[in-house]
């Protein structure tokens, strides 16, 4: 698969488990909801989380994208994470929400309760797609 499929797929397809390695160098694994902006694979999480922690660490993700139906089809990704805190994040932050959701009723509301979470924007730049189909 090349990288250029694999960001359609994931446009397409925003469920994933994401694999980061943690500080003994075991994985630690994440389910997460993916959108593609600006030829990335993004994600909003809490600046809290094991996965940002992780990531601070050492930048390597792997992702396997999958639909919401299981159909047999997915999507592997080795990736190089970079983070975005508030308030940088927030643009991102609103991108990510219209991308996967639409539009917001209350802009506002949602940029309060970002800053509330303490959120932050992860891009993954893919550096290696697939396979996508089983062996």
């Amino acid at each position: 698969m090349e990288i250029a499929e694999a960001l359609e797929y994931v446009a397409a397809n925003d469920r994933a488990v994401l694999a980061t390695l943690r500080r003994d160098g075991s994985p630690q694994q994440s389910p997460v909801t993916v959108a593609v902006a600006d030829g990335a694979v993004v994600l909003s999480t809490r600046e809290t989380a094991f996965k940002v922690k992780n990531l601070r660490r050492d930048p390597r993700a792997w992702l396997c994208v999958f639909p919401e139906r299981w159909l047999g089809r997915w999507a592997q990704l080795t990736c190089r994470a970079e983070i975005t805190s508030l308030p940088d994040a927030m643009d991102g932050l609103v991108d990510y929400y219209r991308q996967l959701r639409g539009e917001h009723p209350n802009w506002d509301e949602y940029r309060a309760a970002m800053v509330t979470d303490k959120r932050c924007l992860v891009r993954f730049a893919v550096e290696h797609a697939g396979p996508d189909q089983a062996g």
